[in-house]
This record gives C-alpha cells, structure tokens and sequence, in this order.
C-alpha cells in the first residue's frame, strides 16, 4: 500500500525508491508502535516528508534542517493562515516529541551524509536484472 501511496514505479530496480519505502515504512510502523492516533499519525509521516523534503529538494545542510525541525515541532514563525504541514506540536505530549525528535536522528539526521549522497550525487545507473 505505501508503494502505491507513495507512487514508486521502479521499485525493483531503483535503489532510491527502495530506500524512500524503506523509510517513511519504518517511520510509519514506529508510529503505530507508539500508539499515535490516526491525526498524530498524520501529522508524524508529514513531519517525515518535511524532513526528507528539506533535504532533497531544497539541498539543506544538516544545520539548516535541524533548525527547521525545532521551528516545525515548536510552531515557531507559523500564523494560524500560513501553517505548511500537518504537525501540529500540541497534539504530541512533551514525552512522544521526545522520542519524535530521537526517531529522527537515529533515522535520517545520523545517515545525513548518505541521504545527501542518495539525492545529490551524479551516478551511472547499473542495470539490474529482476534476478
């Protein structure tokens, strides 16, 4: 089913679709371990593609995601009219952002540098039979 969500069409030859599932994947059965409701469920997977979309579209450092993170997960800067995503901060107890923020370092901000590499750099694309 996330395949299908997420629309990856190469799945069996693109490594990079297959890390993408791997992710948001792992993210989303975190959260279900967590016990989140279906709206903090929501607003975790959006918290996600936020981070990830920091990284691969608009090419973040490091330093300037971490920064967005805290102003996502705070509010920080966001008017009622302008809210960019679905997390809203106040529907996770002080304890869930915790782990919401160790979930993120152990996922994708400790594996930055590969992330990076995985969006960034310029490859050759083997070819890879279905065997």
């Amino acid at each position: 089913k996330m395949e299908e969500f997420l629309n990856l069409t190469q799945l069996k030859t693109s490594l990079k679709e297959a890390i993408l599932l791997d992710y948001y994947t792992a993210g989303f059965w975190w959260a279900k371990e967590m016990n989140f409701s279906l709206i903090q469920l929501s607003g975790f997977m959006d918290l996600l593609n936020f981070a990830l979309e920091n990284l691969s579209s608009k090419r973040m450092t490091l330093g300037d995601n971490l920064k967005e993170l805290e102003r996502a997960m705070t509010g920080i800067g966001e008017k009622e009219s302008e809210k960019r995503s679905l997390f809203d901060p106040s529907s996770f107890s002080i304890e869930q952002a915790k782990a919401i923020i160790d979930y993120l370092v152990t996922s994708l901000f400790k594996h930055y540098k590969a992330y990076e590499y995985l969006f960034h750099s310029r490859r050759e694309e083997p070819v890879i039979s279905y065997e």
